[in-house]
């Protein structure tokens, strides 16, 4: 037998103490990276389902955007939950649709997607877009017939022309017609009428010219006037016939005075856009208080039926609106503007719409050297112009107009006029039509939209889990 030592076995002990520390230190870092491990795969998944929810909430707006193309009147049939589904993986979350639909006034659809994965249903991500008709306020200048813009005339914005157009001024945006060559006419320079290419002249930027385009239907920009009647019925404001018509006055407190207007001042000789002389006056000379009216917050339309003077300062969302109805062609009404129309800032937030069955037109007298218009001016049946005046007096020739928006005449416009010389008669001698690029997703209240939905807004929605 072979003894063992006393100090040997304590040897051994420690050994064994040293190995079993040892082997708890290893099981404790092995289950610390292990936890760690699983940590960082559940991380990793939530990262992943995290981005996976944005990603499914995206399709929930595609699939939407989709119906919307097939059933564009339909904005109640897709809400709620909806199945997210791949090829590889089968049901990997869900989307959920809630729909805003366009108000009466408004063409705009808000469409709003949470999206979430099935493994982890509590980690949701909210996107929200806005889809709209295009406004046909998505111009400076829109015309059903030709146009010619003077050598002192600057234009800021796209211009389109159903038919020919005469550039002598200057353009930073794109300008378009509807034809290859048309027959310009004395009244545009040309005498005799002769042929000329769709846009032509010595103005420019002359690489911003493109023709011919496709021709814009003016039947969309016949606003249903019945419609808008009914709304200023219901919830805005409605001015019945009454003698010669009346002025609205807007004040930039928000709300609006209204005046019946009671008598013209003298008759004068002027030439309409008819091609016809005219004696009368489209000047007030007397006026008596009817009422004052705070704005409508929404839908805001004021529909007159009979002729209009305004003026004033815009506060708020708008549309005047001057027609007799039934509508009888040779009694349609007119929209003067009697003075400066200017909106209280030019940020968006403030819109005013003018309809007018036949014209809109600024007069001999009211408007002032240096006008300024910030509106949508609509003729529908006439045109917007100011009338050839030949007068002894300083009225019939003016400084400067600048209109702020879009003006759509149905027929052919005009500021000025000029004799064979090229030299400015009668009107404004100089203009400056600047585009309002708000108006075209955000037009005044009631105003005519075109085409198909197109993206206006894309956002991410925090919302409180």
């Amino acid at each position: 037998m072979r003894s063992i030592s006393k100090n040997s076995a304590e040897e051994k002990g420690n050994v064994l103490i040293l190995v079993l520390v040892t082997i708890a230190i290893f099981s404790f870092v092995s289950l610390g990276i292990a936890s760690m491990a699983i940590m960082q795969h559940r991380l990793a998944n939530q990262k992943v389902s995290w981005q996976l929810a944005i990603n499914i909430a995206e399709a929930g707006l595609d699939y939407y955007r989709w119906h919307l193309a097939h059933a564009p009147e339909d904005f109640e049939g897709e809400s709620g939950i909806h199945d997210y589904t791949d090829q590889y993986s089968g049901t990997a979350g869900q989307f959920n649709l809630e729909i805003t639909a366009p108000s009466e006034c408004s063409s705009v659809v808000t469409i709003k997607s949470t999206g979430y994965t099935n493994q982890y249903p509590n980690i949701k991500r909210v996107v929200q877009i806005k889809y709209g008709l295009a406004s046909m306020a998505s111009f400076a200048f829109i015309t059903n017939s030709d146009a010619w813009f003077g050598d002192t005339e600057i234009l800021q914005g796209p211009v389109h022309a159903n038919s020919g157009i005469r550039q002598d001024g200057t353009n930073n945006a794109v300008m378009t017609s509807a034809k290859e060559t048309y027959t310009c006419q004395p009244y545009h320079g040309c005498d005799p009428a002769e042929s000329k290419a769709g846009i032509w002249g010595s103005g420019g930027d002359q690489e911003l010219w493109d023709f011919p385009t496709s021709n814009i239907d003016f039947d969309m920009l016949t606003v249903d006037l019945n419609d808008l009647k009914t709304l200023a019925e219901t919830s805005g404001i409605y001015l019945h016939q009454q003698g010669l018509g009346y002025r609205v006055n807007f004040k930039a407190d928000g709300t609006i005075d209204v005046y019946r207007v009671t008598k013209l001042r003298n008759n004068v000789w002027y030439y309409g856009m008819d091609g016809e002389w005219h004696r009368g006056s489209w000047d007030i000379d007397s006026q008596t208080f009817d009422s004052s009216y705070p704005l409508p917050t929404e839908c805001a339309i004021i529909f007159v039926e009979d002729n209009v003077w305004v003026d004033g300062v815009v506060n708020g969302e708008t549309t005047l609106v001057a027609a007799k109805l039934p509508e009888v062609p040779n009694n349609r009404r007119n929209i003067i503007i009697n003075g400066n129309l200017t909106y209280a800032e030019k940020n968006g937030q403030h819109t005013l719409g003018l309809i007018a069955q036949q014209d809109i037109m600024v007069p001999l007298y009211a408007a002032p050297d240096n006008l300024e218009i910030n509106a949508v001016m609509l003729a529908q049946n006439g045109s917007v112009y100011r009338p050839y005046y030949y007068y002894p007096s300083p009225y019939y020739v003016r400084d400067t107009i600048t209109t702020y928006g879009t003006i759509i005449t149905n027929h052919v416009w005009t500021w000025s006029w000029v004799d064979g010389s090229g030299e400015c008669i009668s009107g404004y001698c100089n203009t400056n039509t600047v585009y309002d690029a708000h108006l075209n997703y955000n037009p005044p209240p009631g105003f005519p939209t075109y085409g198909d939905y197109k993206f206006l807004q894309w956002e991410e929605v925090t919302e409180k889990q």
